[in-house]
């Protein structure tokens, strides 16, 4: 295993020059060499050109008015530079900083930082990289031939994507397959075609989403020689290396439009047309999509033909978030330690404790499986015991405040969930969102007169505010209540709900 030297160079980012000395000499004084830029274009000039490589870490100012620390991120990810980050900002908590950690920073210090804590941050950067960052996070071989029953989940809502998949596998319509970015989708598509008759044959995967919007009809469909600048050679395409196999097609809902219409004849002929070529060709495939938008709303912008959405969406397959399936944490958190400890540290790291427990189950995981497994190999390769400790997740121990870990109906809450009871009003309060301490967001169960306010009541003003929470965004709306989208807009009809109006007006309790 190699290990970060004392020479590796850290780039300071910040427009302001006394916060660019101050961190200089705290990095100067840790041993490593510094270049700093005063702001986020010269950072980007930096990186890309020659001096940039031998860059080992990034200090990234968020508030910059050239170019904000957010914008740099979304540039770095986008030229493929996988570097660790840690951002500097003026206030712990705050939206632009789980932003921030969304996008890929390692990890956040608050200004003015310590030295203390900032050598402990880029040293502790410095490490994973040396170990090739989440190029490490690789798949094991056996995920190339998951079958369902690898699928092991103790939540309700990931048991019935479980019985959907078996069902999927027994036949060859179309799949596919919803939820956010990290829900695992990839894997859902790995099991089904593990336990179909296909098992044997070639499963293709295409991140539609990461090709040039220029090459993806090509690298789809396949292209001859000389078709087009730079096309020196005949190419298959994907639909033709699969053939015979499966076909996955992760984020479906970013191809282009005219792309969409060879695929919609693709699916519906069973052949494609190379770019340059004079005949189609056939093809056997079973194709699974996935996409983390909601395709139905794509249709109505435009965005989605909505033929081929129909052709597509034959078998839908929704996974959850893994905020909604907080019962599969322990086993995944087991899984993800058993697979780095034996590859990172030969073993030497076993298990977690209760309050680095509760910390993880404590965050909502805006990244998803993706990203805890991410946080599980980063939390393997610098814990120095045995036993993962709440020291070894600073970033999203940050985010959660203070855990008491107290257990209720499964979930590490913060402290438990408020209940405030007025004995003049006898008004009962129940928290909708456990984050929320300063009152908003809840609903009263009794009326002013001590009675129980009827259920039609109470399930109007939960509609009203999840449209207002989730912005008018209806597929969100319906998966955040539990019901389908038909039974919602029964409801706001029934209701006289105004989704376009956020919330209706409250009849009288």
């Amino acid at each position: 295993m190699s290990s970060a030297t004392m020479t590796d160079t850290i780039l300071i980012v910040d427009d302001d020059p006394v916060q660019r000395r101050l961190l200089e000499a705290a990095v100067s004084r840790a041993g490593h060499a510094c270049v700093t830029v005063d702001g986020g274009k010269a950072a980007m000039a930096h990186l890309t050109g020659p001096k940039g490589q031998g860059t080992g870490g990034v200090i990234l100012d968020l508030a910059m008015p050239d170019m904000d620390g957010l914008a740099v991120l979304a540039a770095m990810r986008a030229v493929g530079i996988d570097l660790p980050v840690i951002v500097q900002t003026a206030q712990a908590g705050i939206e632009t900083v789980v932003s921030a950690m969304r996008a890929g920073a390692f990890d956040f210090v608050v200004k003015p930082v310590s030295p203390d804590r900032l050598r402990v941050a880029i040293a502790n950067a410095l490490k994973v990289k040396a170990l090739g960052g989440n190029e490490r996070v690789s798949r094991p071989a056996h995920i190339e031939t998951l079958a369902i029953k690898d699928l092991v989940t103790r939540s309700p809502s990931m048991d019935r994507v479980v019985r959907l998949a078996e069902k999927a596998a027994a036949s060859s319509i179309p799949i596919l397959i919803e939820g956010e970015s990290g829900v695992g989708k990839e894997v859902i598509a790995r099991a089904i075609r593990g336990a179909s008759p296909r098992r044997s044959k070639p499963f293709v995967t295409v991140n539609c989403g990461a090709i040039p919007e220029n090459l993806v009809e090509s690298i789809l469909f396949g292209h001859e020689k000389g078709s087009f600048t730079g096309a020196q050679d005949k190419h298959a395409g994907k639909f033709v290396e699969a053939s015979g196999g499966t076909l996955f097609l992760d984020e479906i809902g970013d191809l282009p439009l005219d792309v969409q219409v060879k695929l919609l004849r693709a699916v519906q002929e069973g052949e494609v047309d190379p770019v340059g070529g004079r005949a189609a060709v056939k093809v056997d495939i079973r194709l699974i999509s996935a996409t983390h938008r909601d395709l139905l709303q794509r249709v109505k912008d435009g965005f989605f033909r909505e033929d081929l959405f129909y052709r597509l969406n034959v078998f839908p397959i929704y996974v959850p978030p893994l905020r909604d399936r907080r019962e599969d944490l322990d086993d995944l958190v087991s899984l993800f330690i058993n697979r780095f400890s034996g590859a990172e540290t030969g073993g030497r790291v076993t298990g977690i404790s209760g309050e680095a427990m509760a910390v993880l189950k404590a965050y909502d995981w805006p990244g998803n499986i993706r990203q805890l497994e991410n946080a599980i190999f980063r939390a393997v390769v610098l814990s120095e015991g045995a036993t993962l400790t709440s020291e070894e997740f600073p970033q999203i121990r940050a985010q959660v405040g203070t855990i008491d870990p107290v257990e209720e109906r499964g979930l590490y809450l913060e402290s438990p969930p408020s209940l405030e009871v007025d004995p003049a009003r006898a008004d009962l309060v129940i928290g909708i969102d456990a984050k929320d301490r300063a009152g908003a967001g809840t609903l009263a169960l009794f009326d002013e007169r001590g009675n129980v306010r009827s259920l039609a009541v109470i399930e109007r003003e939960a509609i009203a505010f999840a449209i207002e929470h989730y912005s008018g965004q209806m597929s969100e709306v319906a998966r955040r209540l539990g019901i389908g989208r038909s039974t919602l807009y029964r409801k706001l009809k029934e209701y006289g709900i105004d989704p376009d109006a956020g919330r209706g007006e409250h009849a009288a309790g």
